[in-house]
Parts: C-alpha cells; sequence; structure tokens
C-alpha cells in the first residue's frame, strides 16, 4: 500500500465511526477532486474550531469530540482522505503565539510557549502537493471573527493568520488553502503521516503546563471561540454596537 494512504495509530480510518461517517456521506463514489472537497468541507465546518485535550488524538476521538484545532482537524482530515483512497501527507511548523493572542489573555496568555507547534494536511491532486491549511476555522467562528473584532484586511490573532481577513483563501478550488499562514515562524517540512511528527518532535504541552491546559487553559478559550461563533449571525445595528 502507498505510504500516503496506510492507517497510523493516530489515523485510525479503521475505527467503526470513521467507516460508518465514511460510507453515510457516500464520499467514495464521489469523483477524485469532488472527494477531496466534500472531505475537505466536512472537517472544516461540521468539525468546530476549538481546543480538544491534546494534539495526539486520534482521527476517531477528534471526531467524538466534534471540534478541533490545526493539528487535530489535520488528523481527522488525513484520516478521512485516506479512507476514501486519497493520498495525503503531514506537513509540521510553528506558530508564533501572537496567532492566539485574543482567544486567551492575560497571564493564561504570558504562559504559552512563543512558538507552537502546528500543522496541516497536503493532498495529492492532479500530479501535484496542494496545502490544505485552511481547514482550521469553520464558517460561522470566521462570520463572527469578522463581525466582532477583525478589521481591515492583514489580521493576526483569534486563531487566524492570513493577508486577507474578508476573503481568506479558505474554500477547496483545487488550490492551496490557508487561514493561520502568516503567523508561521519555522518550518519542520513534511512527514508520511502525524504518527512520525509526534514522535520526532513531541506534542505542545508537557508536565504541569499540559495539566493547566487540560483543565483550565483550553476550556477558557473554548468559551471565548464559543461566544466569538455566536455573534455569525449579528444583524448590523448589532454589529456596530460591539
Amino acid at each position: 500500500m502507498d505510504v500516503h494512504l496506510q492507517p497510523t495509530p493516530i489515523l485510525d480510518y479503521d475505527h467503526p465511526s470513521v467507516r460508518a461517517l465514511v460510507a453515510k456521506r457516500g464520499w467514495r463514489d464521489l469523483p477524485h477532486g469532488t472527494r477531496i472537497g466534500a472531505v475537505y468541507d466536512f472537517v472544516r465546518d461540521e468539525i468546530g474550531f476549538g481546543y480538544n485535550t491534546s494534539d495526539a488524538l486520534t482521527a476517531s476521538q477528534v471526531l467524538d469530540d466534534g471540534y478541533g484545532q490545526c493539528n487535530t482537524k489535520t488528523s481527522l482530515l488525513m484520516a478521512l482522505l485516506r479512507a476514501v483512497e486519497v493520498p495525503c501527507r503531514f506537513h509540521g511548523a510553528t506558530i508564533d503565539k501572537r496567532l492566539q493572542k485574543g482567544v486567551v489573555d492575560g497571564i493564561l496568555y504570558r504562559l504559552a510557549p512563543r512558538d507552537i507547534l502546528h500543522s496541516w494536511a497536503e493532498v495529492r491532486f492532479e500530479d501535484r502537493w496542494v496545502d490544505l491549511e485552511g481547514v482550521i476555522l469553520d464558517a460561522d467562528y470566521l462570520t463572527g471573527l469578522r463581525n466582532t473584532v477583525a478589521s481591515g484586511r492583514a489580521f493576526l490573532g483569534y486563531g487566524a493568520g492570513t493577508e486577507n481577513i474578508d476573503d481568506p483563501p479558505v474554500a477547496w478550488t483545487g488550490n492551496d488553502t490557508a487561514i493561520q499562514k502568516t503567523g508561521v515562524n519555522r518550518e519542520f517540512g513534511t512527514y508520511d503521516d502525524p504518527d512520525a511528527f509526534y514522535r520526532e518532535h513531541g506534542t505542545n504541552l508537557t508536565g504541569v503546563r499540559n495539566l493547566l491546559f487540560r483543565r483550565l487553559v483550553r476550556h477558557v478559550m473554548n468559551r471565548k471561540v464559543a461566544s466569538i461563533r455566536r455573534r455569525a449571525s449579528l444583524p448590523t445595528k448589532e454589529r456596530a454596537a460591539i
């Protein structure tokens, strides 16, 4: 089997819940490019932006959570792509913590590491590798962000890093997608799967910081994300009052 189609402990696409989802959606019956887009749209918008307990959750655990951030959404996206016989690989990097400012503030922000592990999937399409980094923020969260704190074109913060917050390249068109790329400050290159990357680089937090994140910080961040998402449908008058 092509190494870019194989299951791994993290990319557990043989898990019953993943198999059931793929069968229910009928993704395998779609043409290749449409198949990629359907899986991508599911992970982008039906798996909301949010912070899980760990970067290295299995794809089935992310699916069960129903939300994810860059690293966990990448794992789910890769597992689903491989499940429908679309080759993909993992791209590792770090982002500057300024990209998270606003979702977390004050002392909790100061305690965060300067460099945060980041990743995205690369999919094989038309004999080239295409970046799928734009999967991270769901459409409602992006709209809520525009309705509250995001203004102008270039924007860095609240989980977004883009040259054009009004129209970031997040839709699947057969080309690269991106929503956090301007926050990237270090490249690690490509890996066959997330398992290999985490074996080499570990995950973002360990020890006391990890415990604090799991028990407190991520809940604060998820409440902030939810409050912004709720602003997605604000009338114009209410938007102006924020």
